[in-house]
């Protein structure tokens, strides 16, 4: 279980104090105004962002003394964070092992990942030779072989067309299903993600407005305006 208690931060233009549980296994659903505070959230957790107090756990382990690094955690980016010089394979394989060393079936999973995200017969392809939306699914392939029990997605399916999103929002939803790791992702379409997703979390002015099922944070009045 991800736990998240009274962790705030502090800068001269924005405030944020989080509060949420998410339970292992679970699909959370990040939702809320652009500026809300939403990136700023999976960027605590990941180790990005350090809180001046609260509490910060994952399965009963505390996260807050431990870099980025030794957190499980995957995170992608909003920017993919993709290395340039590096073939898709290769990004994805980063998951995996920084050293690139792979043994076979770390390979074979590699490939089976880029597949999985639509990717088979790109892996030779660099960054600078994909689109956007490509880009974006070499970045989930790379989260998706990580052995990471906590995934965090920030707005990973922005440059996809409505019918490629929904796709990869179903290979998210099978993908931990059958691991059983836990996933907070922020999304702009919350409509898209509402069948699959256990729990939502309205996010607005650095706060956790509301959390539970995605029938009930969105029948709020406020949910309108839960764009990204």
């Amino acid at each position: 279980m991800l736990r998240i208690e009274n962790c705030r931060l502090v800068w001269p233009d924005f405030r944020a104090e989080y509060t949420l549980t998410v339970a292992a296994g679970a699909l959370c659903a990040i939702v809320g105004p652009s500026g809300g505070g939403k990136t700023t959230l999976l960027h605590m957790i990941a180790g990005f962002e350090t809180p001046e107090s609260g509490a910060l756990s994952f399965d009963g382990q505390d996260l807050l003394p431990l870099p980025p690094a030794k957190r499980p955690v995957a995170m992608v980016f909003q920017d993919h964070n993709l290395f340039p010089h590096l073939t898709a394979e290769e990004n994805a394989s980063l998951g995996l092992r920084p050293s690139l060393r792979l043994d076979r079936s770390e390979r074979e999973a590699v490939v089976d990942a880029l597949a999985a995200v639509g990717l088979s017969g790109l892996e030779r392809r660099r960054p600078e030779d994909m689109s956007g939306g490509q880009r974006q699914r070499v970045a989930l392939a790379r989260a998706l072989v990580s052995r990471r029990p906590l995934i965090l997605l920030d707005e990973p399916f922005s440059s996809l067309d409505p019918a490629l999103r929904e796709d990869m929002i179903l290979v998210v939803d099978a993908m931990r299903r059958h691991r059983a790791v836990t996933i907070l992702m922020t999304i702009h379409t919350p409509d898209e993600v509402a069948d699959v997703a256990d729990q939502m979390a309205f996010v607005a002015e650095g706060r956790v407005v509301a959390s539970g099922s995605p029938a009930e944070v969105m029948s709020r009045p406020w949910s309108s305006d839960r764009s990204a």
